[in-house]
Order: C-alpha cells, then structure tokens, then sequence
C-alpha cells in the first residue's frame, strides 16, 4: 500500500494480470452515422461493458495513402492521427472485434498482449493484515 499525494490515509492496492491493449489507428474526418468513428467506437465498447477506452488525438502522422496530415501547417492540418486504446481481458476484447468490423472502414487495428498493474483507490490489500490505528 501507499499514500496518496493529498496525505489521505486512503490505501491503495496495486493489481496485476494479463490482458489485450486494443488500438484502433483511424483519422479525425472519420464518421460514422454523421458522428466521430472514435465517439462511436467508444461507446460501443461502453455499452459492451469493456473496461474503458481512450481516444488520443495526435498532432502529425501519415497511412497508407503516405500523405503527411500534421497540425503543424494549418493547411495540413485536416484529418490528424486518432488512436482509440480499449484494455481488458483477452475473451471481451475478442467478443468486441466483430463491431469494429461494422464501423471501420479504413484504418488499422492492433492488438498486443499486455501486461497491466492497475491502482485501485480505496481497497484493502487482503494479502497483508489490515491494522487499525488506534485513537489517540
């Protein structure tokens, strides 16, 4: 256990296992139904119960057509790099991939065996005793 920065006595419990990092590498024009891709990739993955998901937008890159979208040149600057990161378990990462084949029409998809530690607020750790401290 350790200490929060707010010098909180809440514990914190580090928990570890195996897992699947799902990326999905599409543009920011992508759409859907008049909506982002990534909004929708999100919140399907929601409403699948995975465990979260990230959309990260980036300022330069470039795919398959090898043309250079970069925020740098406000004339460049039209459909930047989006990742949308999913991390849970192996079986509700593969159950999910069936909706991206609905909804990504270009772009690419990796998925990674990861390992994850995950900080969770608040538990007890059950491997060590808990001490309560005594009043003063």
């Amino acid at each position: 256990m350790r200490r929060p920065r707010n010098g909180t006595s809440t514990p914190v419990m580090k928990m570890t296992g195996e897992a699947l990092r799902l990326t999905v590498l599409i543009g920011d024009n992508d759409t859907w139904h008049h909506r982002p891709l990534s909004t929708e990739i999100v919140h399907r993955a929601h409403a699948a119960g995975l465990a979260g998901a990230s959309v990260f937008h980036g300022v330069e890159g470039f795919g398959a057509s090898s043309l250079i979208h970069t925020a740098r040149l406000l004339s460049m600057a039209d459909d930047l790099p989006v990742a949308v990161v999913i991390v849970d378990t192996p079986e509700r990462i593969r159950a999910f991939l069936p909706q991206l084949d609905e909804v990504v029409t270009e772009g690419l998809v990796t998925v990674d065996e990861v390992e994850t530690i995950r900080y969770v607020k608040g538990a007890v750790q059950t491997a060590a005793p808990v001490v309560a401290e005594a009043a003063v």
